[in-house]
């Protein structure tokens, strides 16, 4: 009898599985914990040497500011002093002319590159240096030369802003502005606004469409700010404008509607631009690291786009947008897991075609996450649960085979990464014909070389295939990542350690927010008016309200 009970204890190896399928969890949510909290301290470190640093730093801006001469009036005394202070660089020009009709002099400073010539020469120049006699004789009175009388009657210029100080001539001038400098008159004026060659608005590179608009931003803001306008007339479009950087100052727009975003969401999000502290932000991408909630998580909880319609589309959702001088990415907040497998082709499309494109991105997501995973845990641990003509083909298949299924994915896998990121970097002409080429030439030169097996080759096509169907590169690169943690999991523990990891994801993203939003909703939380745009896309007509988890002050979509 002793036997027979002894007989039915499970081998140890499923007491050593068991034991691990607990305590793995139990490691990575101590290790989550830890490495928050250590972080958590370091950032309040950080915040809290920073702010001391700010006092010290402000005091000694105020003490500079107080040091920093105010202009004199005095022609001479004022232009040697600004050019004390930039004259050393290269691309600064100084114009000295005299005023039509006067002794007064005058100088005109710019940027090479920056400045508008139409302005300098016709607007400015042309009007000042006038030699008709009937102003001459108004101009004869040296008291009639006020800032005033200039702008309100000598320069047709539309933006003219004033500089009272030495530090803030200087930054604007190196921002781009063009100063005026005249005898007399202690402001100096500046002139209209930054300008420079840029490229013209094209195609999105990043989000190829076969139907939509063929327009993406540029890395002008003005121009972004444009086109957002352009899509349609809406009083509550409201823009507010933001200077990031503590070195090299970039303008930043957040954009919303202002009768659907939700107060709570703009102030936040406000907020967290209001506290980013840096030398100098060159991409939108900085922004997206230093405004996101969890820095932790792999997923992107910031989604960035090339295409205005798209960003009209969130807006009237009620989120936000971030829109950053020098990027043509704009971001959106809050994001959710359903936005990142979606495009706007969806909606440009009949429901039905919408949907099964929807669905068919889903699937292929799985497939790139999931199966190499899928395929070392059948092979490796549970041959039985494949049909056995197939067990049998993928037997003979591998005879030969020198490494385990793990390492021979592994290979696989690499090798295709690889070859993607040299296709991304190579000339445009190169990269495509590169990476179908190398890919080609590798899997059968692996498959006739012994190392791996055809059956593998298929599978790693598929995934790779798959994961070029996420319409963001971002949340592609995320998948790509957790494919090397699955696979690991799946040599570890089989299909258990595959649905251990799934297990483990879903519990992520399930706690993981964006901007207070839940990253996995409606699904969780249920919501069910929102489920008719989350797997499926239903007919637009049915489309009524907006989405319930935005809370938006107006949840009318259609009346």
């Amino acid at each position: 009898m002793w036997k027979m009970m002894v007989s039915y204890i499970p081998d140890w190896k499923v007491f050593a599985q068991a034991i691990v399928v607990l305590v793995v969890p139990i490691i990575i949510y101590v290790i989550s914990k830890w490495l928050q909290s250590t972080l958590g301290s370091q950032a309040s470190k950080a915040t809290s040497t920073e702010n001391k640093t700010e006092e010290y730093t402000s005091g000694n801006n105020m003490g500079e500011t107080e040091a920093d001469p105010s202009f004199t009036g005095e022609y001479e005394a004022d232009l040697a002093s600004i050019k004390q202070r930039i004259a050393q660089n290269c691309d600064v020009h100084f114009r000295e002319f005299t005023l039509g009709g006067t002794v007064k002099r005058a100088a005109i400073i710019y940027i090479e590159g920056l400045y508008d010539k139409d302005l300098i020469e016709i607007q400015v120049m042309r009007s000042l240096m006038i030699d008709d006699m009937e102003e001459k004789e108004k101009l004869s009175d040296d008291t009639k030369i006020t800032k005033t009388y200039l702008t309100n009657n000598m320069l047709p210029i539309s933006e003219i802003r004033e500089a009272l100080n030495l530090q803030e001539l200087v930054s604007e001038i190196l921002m781009g502005s063009t100063a005026l400098l005249i005898d007399g008159i202690v402001e100096v004026l500046l002139l209209g606004s930054a300008t420079g060659k840029t490229r013209s608005i094209e195609d999105p590179v990043s989000e190829g469409l076969l139907r939509g608009p063929r327009v993406g931003f540029t890395e002008i803001l003005s121009d972004n700010t444009a086109l957002l306008r352009r899509h349609g007339k809406n009083e509550s479009l409201q823009m507010t404008k933001f200077q990031v950087g503590t070195r090299a100052k970039k303008d930043l727009v957040i954009a919303y509607m202002n009768d659907i975003a939700n107060s709570e969401l703009v102030e936040e999000v406000k907020h967290r631009i209001e506290a980013i502290n840096m030398d100098y932000l060159p991409e939108s991408g900085y922004v997206e690291q230093l405004i996101e909630d969890d820095s932790l998580s792999p997923f992107p909880q910031v989604q960035n786009t090339e295409r205005p319609d798209r960003v009209i589309s969130s807006l009237l959702e009620g989120r936000v947008a971030i829109l950053l001088d020098g990027s043509p990415f704009a971001l959106i907040v809050p994001v959710t897991f359903s936005m990142l497998l979606q495009s706007p082709e969806d909606y440009y499309e009949r429901w039905i075609p919408g949907t099964l494109l929807r669905t068919l991105r889903i699937v292929a997501a799985f497939l790139a996450l999931l199966a190499p995973a899928l395929y070392i845990s059948f092979i490796s641990y549970h041959p039985g649960l494949i049909p056995t003509k197939l067990v049998i083909t993928i037997i003979e298949a591998r005879q030969g085979v020198p490494f385990p299924s793990l390492i021979e994915a592994l290979i696989m896998e690499i090798s295709i990464e690889i070859l993607r990121e040299a296709g991304v970097r190579l000339p445009k002409p190169i990269g495509p014909a590169m990476g179908i080429v190398g890919g080609l030439i590798i899997g059968d030169a692996a498959v006739n070389a012994g190392i791996v097996s055809p059956f593998l080759v298929i599978v790693v096509a598929i995934t790779a295939i798959s994961s070029f169907t996420i319409p963001m590169y971002s949340a592609g690169i995320t998948l790509r990542l957790l494919r090397f943690v699955a696979m690991f999991c799946a040599a570890i523990l089989g299909i258990y350690g595959t649905i251990l990891f799934l297990l483990l994801l879903c519990s992520h993203l399930a706690k993981l927010k964006s901007f207070g939003v839940p990253y996995i909703s409606p699904a969780a939380p249920y919501r069910l008016s929102d489920m008719k745009d989350f797997l499926f896309r239903l007919p637009i007509s049915m489309m009524k309200r907006r989405p319930l988890m935005m809370k938006t002050k107006d949840s009318d979509r259609k009346k």
